[in-house]
């Protein structure tokens, strides 16, 4: 039997929309995974606010939770005039949240598994400071690189480490999610080709299986916290970013 832990993540093409030049456009599995969280998200969140009745039930509990953990934690990061990014930031966190717990259902795909899913949101968030920013503040925003205080000699050397930190935000913000998402489905699929392996071999494979079971079991609740950690990394980390595209000075 042949261990293949990468397989899980390999694309796979439904419908060729567009051959232009030797490039293929097709609705392959990921885009069908994301548009079904996207459709999850959008039915749960109409079902659970249709009543808005004044003594909340299970579904408006949870939407309405869902709301005020967002919105605090915008408030915290950006302060009030940083809540125009509300939905953005709300929107982000659902869709990582509810894409990393699917794809520990077996037999689904974890679209946060891919670099190229995980860098288009890190994109689009640092596209949002920086098209807001200059939009709000014009060339003001540039003083985001020019900490105050700094002496004049020190300063290009200075403005030069701010720009290559912002320069990075993306990097981290869309590696961060990625790597620990493939890192994690990777060890589960390990371990479950052993408990599979050794259970093929009779009773005393069974008996050898025990200790790689539970390290799945164990490994299934760490990866269920890590996909509920990396969505509120991902919110809490554009919240503070977005920060610098309402209040751009040092």
């Amino acid at each position: 039997m042949t261990i293949d832990p990468i397989h899980q993540f390999e694309i796979q093409r439904y419908v060729e929309l567009l051959k232009l030049s030797g490039v293929s456009v097709s609705f392959t599995n990921s885009a069908a995974f994301m548009v079904g969280i996207v459709a999850v998200i959008f039915f749960f969140l109409t079902y659970a606010t249709r009543g808005r009745t004044l003594v909340p039930g299970r579904m408006q509990s949870v939407a309405e939770m869902s709301y005020e953990f967002i919105a605090k934690m915008v408030r915290d990061s950006a302060g009030t005039e940083g809540m125009v990014f509300f939905p953005l930031v709300f929107s982000l966190f659902l869709f990582v949240f509810v894409a990393n717990v699917v794809g520990l259902v077996p037999y689904t795909f974890t679209i946060t598994a891919h670099i190229v899913v995980t860098a288009a949101l890190a994109l689009l968030v640092i596209g949002t400071v920086i098209v807001y920013g200059f939009y709000k503040h014009g060339t003001h925003f540039l003083h985001l690189f020019v900490p105050s205080g700094v002496p004049a000699f020190l300063l290009p050397f200075v403005v030069l480490i701010e720009v290559v930190s912002f320069l990075s935000r993306p990097i981290s913000l869309s590696l961060r999610l990625f790597a620990n998402m493939l890192a994690g489905h990777i060890a589960l699929k390990v371990f479950a080709f052993f408990v599979v392996g050794l259970g093929s071999v009779g009773a005393l494979g069974w008996l050898g299986a025990t200790l790689p079971f539970f390290m799945i079991v164990a490994l299934t609740a760490l990866e269920l916290l890590v996909a509920v950690l990396q969505a509120y990394v991902f919110a809490v980390l554009t919240s503070i970013y977005l920060n610098d595209a309402v209040h751009p000075g040092h």
